[in-house]
């Protein structure tokens, strides 16, 4: 027989791979630090002495001793939270029933229903504030020419608003949660004899209920630092956290926003790593 050489194979270019996982490391820790550094700054500077928060010249916790006597500030964390925790209720439940309705049932206008529902996350904010401002002045309008009741935007508007927007995320993480769904567990508890009302409460809710908490969570947070929305939706008289913070920092910048500021964040990623945490549990 006679052997016919093979050519050998050309072994990878280990240096020309080394030099690709550098760059590609050094990309991402640029692009963390053009994402994280000016968050780490307002965090430090709210620590700061100086004045206008602009210059460390030490560390100190008046700023946020301040906000616990500022009544004003206050009166608008009161006013949010409420805001938030009004509309999350309103949205999880309506947003629940939405998505068992859009995952179980064929009816007509289905298709449309799924479009409108997902109308508030791809549309921009500005345009549903505007939106919004525009059906209330109108609403209102049409009810005084016919009753003569003189209505104007209070804290209730911005409820209905910022439920009206969601609405919409509780639905996606409601319906991510029923598409796993082991429909033969209801059907067991039907033929056990529960009507539907306990099939619903002892078997589907507490199944789906990570996704409905999740949703929930998310939905508070949105509301909680919604700007946008609630400054176009809030009436005279109602003081809103996000609308009082930009209102200060139209007239300057202090180490009291960088407080205020640095603890909604906080708050904001502890709702959105708790609600990540419950979806998992369901996984």
């Amino acid at each position: 027989m006679i052997d016919v050489p093979v050519p050998a194979t050309r072994p990878p270019n280990d240096n020309r791979s080394t030099v690709g996982r550098r760059i590609l490391g050094l990309h991402a820790w640029l692009t963390y630090i053009f994402l994280y550094a000016p968050i780490v700054v307002l965090v430090l500077f709210s620590f700061t002495t100086d004045t206008f928060g602009v210059r460390w010249t030490g560390f100190t916790f008046e700023w946020y001793l301040r906000l616990a006597r500022d009544s004003r500030m206050i009166n608008a964390t009161i006013n949010t939270l409420w805001v938030a925790t009004m509309a999350t209720i309103i949205a999880t439940v309506c947003g629940t029933l939405l998505a068992l309705a859009m995952e179980r049932y064929r009816f007509r206008g289905r298709n449309g229903m799924d479009a409108l529902l997902y109308l508030p996350i791809v549309i921009p904010e500005i345009v549903m504030a505007l939106a919004l401002l525009a059906f209330f002045s109108f609403a209102f309008g049409l009810l005084e020419s016919l009753t003569g009741i003189k209505l104007r935007m209070n804290i209730w508007t911005v409820i209905i608003s910022h439920v009206a927007f969601c609405i919409s995320f509780v639905v996606v993480v409601v319906r991510a949660s029923l598409k796993g769904f082991d429909m033969r567990l209801e059907e067991a508890g039907a033929d056990l004899g529960a009507d539907p009302q306990t099939v619903f409460w002892r078997i589907t809710l507490p199944l789906i209920m990570p996704g409905v908490i999740g949703g929930a969570l998310l939905a508070f947070t949105l509301s909680l630092d919604d700007f946008i929305i609630s400054f176009f939706t809030v009436g005279p008289g109602t003081n809103l956290l996000p609308v009082e913070v930009y209102g200060r920092v139209k007239r300057a910048i202090t180490p009291s926003i960088n407080a205020i500021s640095t603890i909604m964040l906080l708050v904001s990623m502890g709702l959105v790593f708790l609600s990540q945490f419950v979806q998992r549990q369901r996984d």
